[in-house]
């Protein structure tokens, strides 16, 4: 086998390949015997697009362009469409108004132009009417206003069904339509943090009778709750320190736990319609759960409580959906990437409905991630995971060690699984070790491992992904003279942090970071504008704390390469956010680059972007670590340095 160094082996996973051969796949949703799915696609622009299959097996797509099936409530979306009876109503990203599309014909406006987006909606058959969370932004400056409301189908006007609360979510009628549940919360909380679940009867005008609090509280989250086919109310609850599903008890007044475990059968709640649970009968809840970092799936029973887990090949699982016998899914695996699944419960059978991509990789280019728990600061324990690098047509010279790239992950309270990821295998199969760090503040660990964060944003992220790169560089898996570190939006912030505060990393690249936490609290939008009373404390009173953990303030003690990628239309971190620290850093003389993209907001969607992105990361890190790529990559422009450095 040919030997070369770390970080030069060639490698067919191109850039081309992680940025224009995908999709992502989303909600899914059934209309009789028709399945539906959203999935944005990188090749169209970020188009979100939505897409039928019918019984046999024929796929469509229902919003041609330039439509784009994208709501903006909380600027992160989810719940953009819903189906009855073959119509479809959905979101349009560039006006925000609601569209009906029927067979057969072009989508028409549903909803009057206005500052007003919907999200998350639900068909009240009996009223002719949609119900679903609206933003209404006719205020300016001002905060938005959430409330709930019902659209009626022909003339009428929207009626406010539920007001007063910061947020709502998750409206769910009942299978006969005379109750609706829904979810609520409060600044300074996230939906993780606490909120509450409430159900009414409705009347027959439509308005909503005496309002019962179901569960949930200031340090409870509730998500997700579902009424059962015999009209029974459940909801996910994390009141034991883990997110377990629940079943109300009307008649005794109390919630019943289902299947109590040390494992979470829920996630954070960023976007809508987020489904990790539903009733393939009225005994039988098909559910995923995760233990460990790997999701399960099962079946259980709501009258004995036993769950039988299901063997499937897949340790990420999302979007449960069941349909009668069968379940449909999106589920992921070290092996195979994110795809729509239908399993048929009885046969236990999978088959893949729609791959999130078509190209296939030898399996020899691929690393396998090794879950790890390493020690951290406090005498704690953090998890991540490490992948080795591998490529089958080249080895490395005997006695080298691989440069690691560490990531730490978005929200950021969110998760890392263990699923095919293409970026990654991009950077391991040239030879670089990548560790993806579930730090703590990270889901999927329990409530008190989330809950690690609070009050330590900008320490506790930072400690576990510098604490992980030393972990692997004391075992000599990694070059500890080679380390960069990456992220995207909080990650991007850690990485900052990491690069400002520590003395560890070489090289950095902050995709949408956070740079200057006083102006993030100033600029930000609503769903997240008091996200940092919680991470930091409370503002101005800790503007301290604002202060000393900002990056911005603190570049003249960065001596480390950054390069920058933002997104001009980010409405969560502003552009301003990379533009202060780039000019921070050019001012000290640090080698810096900057790479800004039209068009672009929170999350790159351009198969364009992406591609450019990856490529010049790549050439950026070729530069700070002084090696020879394998391909040739687009040069980019890097402030400071000089042309034989």
């Amino acid at each position: 086998m040919p030997s070369a160094p770390y970080g030069t082996w060639k490698s067919p996973i191109t850039a081309e390949i992680v940025a224009g051969q995908a999709v992502a796949l989303s909600e899914i949703m059934l209309d009789g015997r028709d399945l539906y799915w959203s999935e944005l696609r990188p090749a169209e622009g970020g188009r979100k697009v939505i897409v039928r299959q019918d019984p046999d097996g024929r796929t469509s797509d229902i919003t041609p362009p330039p439509f784009n099936a994208r709501t903006r409530v909380h600027e992160y979306g989810g719940g953009d469409f819903i189906v009855c009876d073959g119509s479809v109503y959905f979101s349009n990203f560039t006006d925000q108004r609601l569209y009906r599309v029927d067979p057969g014909t072009s989508p028409e406006p549903f909803t009057d132009r206005g500052p007003w987006f919907y999200a998350d909606g639900v068909i009240d058959r009996g009223r002719r009417r949609i119900v679903c969370v609206r933003e209404d932004h006719s205020r300016g400056d001002q905060d938005a206003v959430n409330t709930l409301v019902a659209i009626p189908f022909g003339d009428g006007e929207v009626r406010v069904l539920v007001e007063g609360a910061d947020f709502y979510s998750s409206p769910r009628l009942n299978h006969r339509g005379d109750r609706l549940a829904w979810l609520s919360w409060n600044h300074p909380n996230m939906p993780w943090d606490g909120t509450e679940l409430w159900a009414a009867a409705l009347r027959p005008d439509g308005s909503l009778g005496e309002r019962q609090l179901i569960a949930g509280g200031g340090e409870e989250s509730v998500i997700q709750p579902e009424w059962s086919p015999e009209g029974a109310l459940h909801f996910i609850s994390d009141r034991t320190g883990w997110w377990n599903l629940y079943r109300w008890e009307e008649s005794e007044g109390h919630a019943a736990p289902l299947a109590p475990m040390d494992a979470e059968f829920g996630g954070p709640q960023w976007v809508f319609r987020l489904s990790t649970y539903g009733f393939a009968d009225p005994e039988t809840i098909v559910c995923a759960f995760t233990s460990g970092g790997f999701s399960k799936l099962g079946l259980l029973n709501t009258r004995s409580r036993a769950l039988d887990v299901i063997d499937v090949p897949y340790s990420f699982i999302r979007q449960v959906t069941p349909a009668g016998r069968a379940v449909y899914f999106i589920g992921g695996s070290p092996v195979q990437p994110l795809s729509l699944v239908a399993l048929d419960l009885e046969t236990r059978k999978a088959a893949v409905v729609r791959a999130s991509r078509k190209v296939t990789i030898d399996p020899g280019y691929l690393s396998t991630p090794e879950p790890i728990e390493f020690p951290t600061e406090g005498g704690l324990t953090a998890h991540a995971w490490f992948y080795p690098p591998r490529n089958r047509d080249v080895a490395a010279p005997p006695g080298e060690r691989p440069p690691l790239l560490v990531i730490s992950h978005g929200g950021p309270t969110s998760f890392s699984p263990a699923v095919l990821n293409f970026e990654i295998q991009y950077w391991t199969s040239r030879g670089f070790a990548v560790i993806d760090v579930n730090y703590g503040g990270s889901t999927a660990y329990g409530r008190s491992y989330r809950n690690r964060l609070r009050g330590r944003w900008g320490v506790v992220d930072v400690d576990d992904c510098v604490n992980a790169a030393r972990y692997l560089a004391g075992r000599g898996l990694v070059n500890g003279d080679r380390l960069a570190i990456r992220g995207g939006s909080a990650g991007g912030y850690t990485t900052l942090c990491a690069l400002a505060f520590r003395d560890v990393f070489h090289a950095g690249a902050s995709y949408y970071g956070v740079s200057d936490l006083i102006a993030m609290h100033k600029d930000t939008h609503k769903f997240e504008s008091q996200y940092d009373h919680t991470l930091i404390g409370p503002y101005p009173e800790r503007l301290d704390l604002y202060r000393a953990r900002s990056p911005v303030f603190f570049a003249d003690q960065i001596s480390a390469p950054v390069i920058f990628f933002q997104g001009l239309e980010d409405r969560v971190v502003p552009p301003n956010q990379s533009e202060m620290m780039v000019d921070a850093l050019r001012a000290k003389g640090i080698p810096v680059a900057y790479l800004a993209f039209e068009g672009e907001q929170h999350g790159f969607r351009r198969a364009e972007t992406i591609k450019r992105a990856l490529g010049a990361e790549h050439y950026f890190y070729s530069r700070a670590f002084g090696f020879t790529p394998a391909e040739d990559l687009e040069p980019v422009h890097i402030e400071n340095i000089q042309a034989s450095d």
